[in-house]
């Protein structure tokens, strides 16, 4: 841990912060190493911090009975895990799970909610992003209810390829399949018509995309929906980290290096279909 050092700005909602905030950070935050599968906080638990990732990759997950998750958002180095905490309710309405170990910088909860109090811009951009996010676990709730399995995972498989570095997501077909809320027999059925067709090579617990553009293709909207949340919180505020000055030359996304948007046409989202507004404020 390095409990000193002014955080890089890569984290991207770290970095939108205003230059002056960056002294106040300094003695409030520190870096962190978060291991695969490590659980940062249960659903209806008091947090205790928050965590902005850098090249971690977190799952936000409900729980259900049997003692698996269900994902509703995924976040990396676009945000911050742990919103409850500065909106005032204090218990986590979710589960987080790091998916892909990696660096992170973590902050007490009461700090983080002193700061978003004292500091007007800065809560205004924790709020931009919270909605984004309430906008991610909308539109992933309507996909779980409507979308067939394969353009589902197409979804999944894009949303966390979009918040690391590498063409390669090194998890099994059953944690996936927990993650999608579906039997493993049919994510593995899916996985495999899709590197028929091209897009993806399956290996021993992991799956590396080959065919970027046809994987968006065969995704649902929803893929395309959540991207334009995100858009809409970058090109809303001169503050926030764009995409087009962090991209690599072929378009494809490093780790912190924001996100590519696929038009999806005028159809509406499902996410309003099924009553979530997604201009929602909080």
């Amino acid at each position: 841990m390095n409990a000193t050092c002014k955080p890089p700005p890569d984290n991207h909602l770290l970095a939108s912060l205003p230059p002056e905030v960056s002294a106040i950070l300094q003695p409030l935050i520190e870096s962190v190493d978060l291991e695969a599968g490590a659980v940062l906080y249960e659903a209806g638990t008091v947090q205790r911090h928050v965590h902005f990732p850098v090249t971690a990759v977190v799952s936000l997950a409900s729980p259900v009975l049997d003692g698996a998750y269900a994902e509703a958002a995924v976040v990396g180095a676009e945000g911050v895990v742990g919103v409850c905490a500065f909106m005032g309710g204090g218990k986590a309405l979710s589960s987080a799970i790091v998916q892909r170990p990696g660096l992170a910088w973590r902050m007490s909860a009461r700090d983080i909610a002193d700061l978003a109090r004292d500091c007007p811009p800065v809560m205004q951009q924790l709020l931009r992003y919270t909605q984004a996010l309430f906008v991610h676990m909308a539109q992933n709730s309507a996909c779980h209810r409507h979308h067939a399995l394969a353009p589902q995972l197409c979804r999944w498989l894009l949303q966390h390829l979009d918040r690391q570095a590498g063409d390669e997501i090194r998890m099994t077909h059953e944690r996936i399949a927990g993650m999608l809320g579906v039997r493993r027999e049919g994510v593995s059925v899916a996985a495999l018509k899709l590197q028929r067709e091209g897009f993806i090579r399956c290996g021993r617990g992991r799956i590396e995309v080959i065919d970027r553009s046809g994987l968006e293709k065969r995704s649902c909207e929803c893929y395309g929906v959540v991207q334009q949340a995100y858009d809409q919180l970058r090109n809303g505020s001169s503050a926030w980290p764009h995409a087009s000055s962090a991209a690599s030359p072929d378009g494809r996304n490093p780790a912190g290096a924001g996100f590519r948007v696929t038009a999806r046409g005028s159809s509406r989202s499902l996410a309003e279909r099924e009553g979530f507004e997604p201009s929602m404020q909080v």
